[in-house]
């Protein structure tokens, strides 16, 4: 079992940057890929970012690429999403969520996750 807490989160204007960080307690990053997901008012929760295990390879959906970026310091058991260029859409709940199939690749469905956190709000003015 793994417990994920976010934070960073806030209210910035358009064009400003966010930086989020998800902690992880009871066992080590090192073993899972680590997804950003993001939630807006009556809407369904959307993939964000993804980065594989060691973090040989990330992968982002077209309405963040270029603009966010996803790392991991697995010694401090934290995953983090940069966030440039911030737009009022973006305005969210953020969350953070492990994945523990072991097999190749990066997962970006919301049920191929396993633990989840409990989310930061991000509030982008126009």
């Amino acid at each position: 079992q793994v417990r994920l807490v976010e934070s960073g989160g806030g209210l910035v204007q358009a064009g400003g940057s966010l930086r989020l960080s998800c902690v992880a307690s009871g066992r080590s990053l090192s073993n899972y890929a680590m997804g950003w997901f993001r939630q807006a008012p009556g809407k369904e929760r959307e993939f964000v970012a993804v980065i594989g295990r060691s973090s040989d390879s990330t992968y982002y959906p077209n309405s963040v690429k270029g603009r966010f970026t996803i790392s991991r310091d697995n010694a401090k058991n934290t995953v983090y999403l940069q966030m440039n260029s911030l737009k009022p859409e973006d305005t969210a709940v953020y969350y953070c969520a492990a994945d523990a199939d072991g097999r190749p690749g990066l997962r970006v469905g919301v049920f191929e996750y396993d633990y989840w956190g409990q989310g930061t709000q991000v509030t982008v003015s126009s």
